[in-house]
């Protein structure tokens, strides 16, 4: 669904807060350029689906603008509208996402990822669940479909549709390698991947309640020749 009304706005920035286990407001002047990229991302998006009159095209311009520099400047290529609430980026780096891609909540992205179309198709894109962990260098390109709670190990190549929840995958071309995925980070599986909370109504997005309870996501995850990545 993405971006549908401010209610969700906050929801999404909050969500990428704690994803990024950031303790204060607002991005720091210097240290912080991932989390300021995201918030920049997510006022895009709140503006292309939410705030579409004339008037609010100035600041369309404005906000994409910092985006494209912040995008060079860590050498990100992600559109809006691909990610669910919970991004975390892991560190600056080229990561390249089609925009026909599909990533659900709770999102754990390293670099050098590339997600696109299969070749001589411009919309075939990755469908990716919940909870799904990606790691350095890994390929997803194609019309595939990645369930919920699932670990990519680095430098894989996925082509083929894993349809099983809470499974780890790894190789070129990618295979099953554990039978376990995320779940043992977030803990049972079926619960929602974001915690819900209440918005005031007039209350800033910096203002939003901290997170209470459940796992962070940034977790280390063991690659299949036992490294940490």
């Amino acid at each position: 669904m993405g971006i549908q009304s401010r209610e969700d706005y906050l929801r999404y920035l909050e969500a990428d807060r704690r994803a990024l286990e950031r303790d204060t407001a607002r991005p720091r002047l210097f240290g912080d350029e991932i989390w300021t990229f995201e918030r920049l991302l997510r006022a895009i998006e709140y503006y292309e689906t939410c705030r579409r009159a004339w008037y609010h095209r100035p600041v369309l311009m404005y906000l994409y603008t910092r985006f494209r520099l912040s995008s060079i400047r860590l050498g990100f290529t992600i559109p809006p509208h691909v990610f669910g609430p919970g991004l975390s980026i892991a560190h600056r780096g080229t990561i390249v996402v089609n925009s026909c891609a599909r990533v659900g909540a709770n999102c754990r992205l390293h670099t050098c990822v590339n997600i696109g179309t299969r070749a001589g198709a411009s919309t075939e894109a990755p469908i990716i669940g919940d909870n799904v962990y990606i790691g350095p260098g890994v390929v997803l390109f194609g019309p595939i479909t990645i369930a919920d709670n699932i670990a990519i190990g680095a430098k894989s190549v996925v082509n083929r549709s894993f349809p099983e929840p809470d499974i780890t995958i790894a190789g070129a071309p990618a295979r099953q390698v554990r039978p376990i995925g995320t779940s043992r980070f977030y803990g049972d599986p079926t619960r929602p991947p974001v915690a819900p909370f209440h918005v005031l109504e007039g209350v800033e997005a910096t203002d939003s309640p901290p997170f209470s309870g459940g796992p962070t996501l940034p977790v280390p995850i063991e690659s299949p020749t036992g490294e940490i990545v």
